[in-house]
């Protein structure tokens, strides 16, 4: 099976992105190469198609946006990479939560390598260290291909997480590579991260 396409997008508001994968989405055909863009977002709240907005509890002036993935409500920012993986999951005989799962294990696998133990819940998608979440999964499957994706904080203000219960969990402590391990650089991020990603998606 071909690897998927990588693309890099830079800055990019999530409104134009998110229409962007819609759009390949409904486009794509049987044959179509899978991809993963990665991503910046200026500062938004997003909630998922079912999340409860009591969830959402100071936003302030952060805009927000309720979209099609599966979730809660997270944030994004600068500073956080953000990778969209657009995926024929028929192709590969995967379910969504092989998906999640390959997502997971892909950021674990990296931050192992800066001495950083992470691991995964089974009751709440995420990438976890000592109990704070460090990535985010959030995906929508529309006939049988993905969308949407995972977001890893790296080196950005966290300040606005204090405005959400994150993810839908009161309390839920939020942390960041570049308070783990000093890595604050996203460009060396993704540069480590996309082989095993791509390892992972197999």
């Amino acid at each position: 099976m071909e690897a998927p396409r990588v693309r890099d997008l830079g800055l990019r508001p999530l409104t134009d992105v998110w229409a962007e994968m819609q759009a390949f989405t409904a486009e794509r055909g049987a044959e179509s190469r899978d991809e993963v863009w990665f991503v910046e977002h200026p500062p938004v709240y997003t909630l998922g198609m079912r999340a409860d907005r009591a969830h959402l509890l100071s936003p302030g002036d952060i805009p927000v946006v309720r979209i099609d993935r599966g979730g809660q409500v997270t944030y994004h920012g600068p500073g956080q990479l953000v990778a969209y993986v657009m995926l024929d999951l028929k192709r590969r005989a995967w379910s969504p939560r092989e998906l999640v799962q390959a997502l997971e294990s892909a950021v674990i696998d990296t931050v192992a390598e800066y001495g950083v133990i992470a691991g995964a819940r089974r009751d709440a998608p995420g990438v976890y260290v000592a109990g704070a979440k460090l990535a985010a999964v959030g995906l929508r499957v529309k006939r049988h291909c993905s969308y949407h994706g995972l977001a890893v904080n790296v080196a950005m203000d966290l300040a606005p997480f204090c405005g959400i219960n994150p993810c839908g969990h009161r309390g839920l402590p939020v942390t960041q590579l570049a308070t783990l391990c000093g890595i604050d650089d996203l460009a060396r991020f993704r540069g480590d991260f996309t082989p095993r990603l791509l390892a992972r998606l197999g």
